[in-house]
C-alpha cells in the first residue's frame, strides 16, 4: 500500500542515498552532523508513513516540511565543509525539493 504513494517511493530512495552518503563523512562529525542528518531523514520517513495512515495529515506534513528544511541546511553545511561534492549536493537538493513539493501538494488536498 505504501508503494502506491510517490512521496514514499521517492523518500525511500532518498533515505538509502542519504544513509549511504553520511556513512562516508569524517569520523570527527559522526556524532554531530551525521547523527542529525540520519535522525531527520528517518523522521521524514516516519512522518510520511503516519500521513499515509491518517486523514488529518496537514499537521504531520507540516512537520515533514520542517524536517526537510532542516536537512537542507545540514546538507548546505556539509557541502560548505566539503563532506559532500557539488554533484552530491545538487542531487540531494533536487530530492529534498521534490519531496517538499509533494508534501506541500498533498497537505492541500481535502
Amino acid at each position: 500500500m505504501k508503494e502506491d504513494y510517490p512521496i514514499f517511493v521517492l523518500w525511500l530512495k532518498a533515505t538509502d542515498w542519504i544513509l549511504d552518503t553520511v556513512e562516508k563523512y569524517p569520523k570527527s562529525v559522526r556524532f554531530t552532523i551525521t547523527n542529525r542528518i540520519s535522525n531527520l531523514t528517518l523522521d521524514v520517513m516516519e512522518g510520511i508513513v503516519e500521513a499515509i495512515y491518517t486523514k488529518k495529515r496537514s499537521y504531520i506534513l507540516g512537520r515533514v516540511n520542517l524536517f526537510i528544511e532542516k536537512l537542507r541546511i545540514l546538507f548546505r553545511i556539509s557541502y560548505g565543509r566539503r563532506y559532500i561534492s557539488a554533484r552530491q549536493y545538487e542531487h540531494i537538493s533536487e530530492m529534498l525539493n521534490e519531496t517538499g513539493k509533494m508534501a506541500g501538494g498533498w497537505s492541500k488536498e481535502p
